[in-house]
């Protein structure tokens, strides 16, 4: 046992042991088709190989690693049908959730996304993809927590590794801090329909970026988001 499951409980651990595992994927210092080495990433870690084990398991089934032979796990490269698929899901589920935020946002709803927003533009001035990307899906998850529908949390909620490791690769910052402004406008002014648009295409444009940044796509989508 490391030094540091000494002094943690296992929960403790092993949830952040899945973390920065996680993390590191969708930050980069992971990338697709890099090895996990049971043994090395526990001496990296100061913990034993068991909550390593365990967080490969869990990285497994949220998508982010294969495991092609039993002595053998990568991180995953997601096909094109992968990504393109994960946008379909996300331009559907997004889109409600924008339109039923756009129905609910009071005046507190608002403040918290306009605080966000002012977040997302220090950081992108200050050019930390990372950090960047962690504030966006802030947004993201805020607008779907206005929209107050607890099946539409649960059914994103498997996706929003995934996701965010996708939007990651969209490096184009101002962009998409002007994206998440229009977005944000649209959902202040109770258009539901309008608010349902923005997110959509909003979607649209990002999805046009990654594909274009994993597979080479010649063409992207570059009408702003509405």
């Amino acid at each position: 046992m490391g030094a540091t499951e000494d002094r943690q409980p296992l929960a403790a651990t092993r949830a952040r042991v899945l973390e920065e595992l996680r993390e590191r994927i969708l930050t980069g210092r992971l990338r697709p088709g890099d090895r996990l080495v049971e043994r090395e990433l526990a001496e990296d870690l100061g913990v034993s190989r068991v909550p390593v084990r365990e967080a490969i398991r869990s990285l497994e089934s949220e998508g982010f690693v294969v495991v092609p032979s039993p002595r053998r796990v990568v991180v995953r490269q997601l096909a094109r049908v992968d990504v393109e698929e994960l946008f379909d899901v996300r331009e559907a589920l997004e889109s409600l959730a924008a339109a039923r935020a756009a129905e609910r946002a009071g005046k507190p709803e608002m403040r918290r996304l306009e605080r966000l927003l002012a977040e997302s533009a220090r950081v992108t001035q200050g050019g930390d993809g990372a950090r960047i990307s962690e504030v966006n899906s802030r947004l993201h998850d805020e607008i779907i927590a206005i929209a107050g529908n607890r099946l539409l949390t649960t059914m994103l909620h498997p996706l929003e590794g995934q996701l965010r490791w996708l939007t990651s690769q969209n490096e184009h910052w101002d962009e998409l801090l002007d994206e998440h402004r229009r977005l944000v406008d649209a959902i202040g002014s109770g258009e539901v329909e309008r608010a349902r648009e923005y997110a959509a295409e909003h979607v649209r444009v990002n999805r046009a970026v990654t594909l274009r940044d994993l597979f080479g796509d010649d063409e992207r989508d570059e009408r702003p988001a509405g």
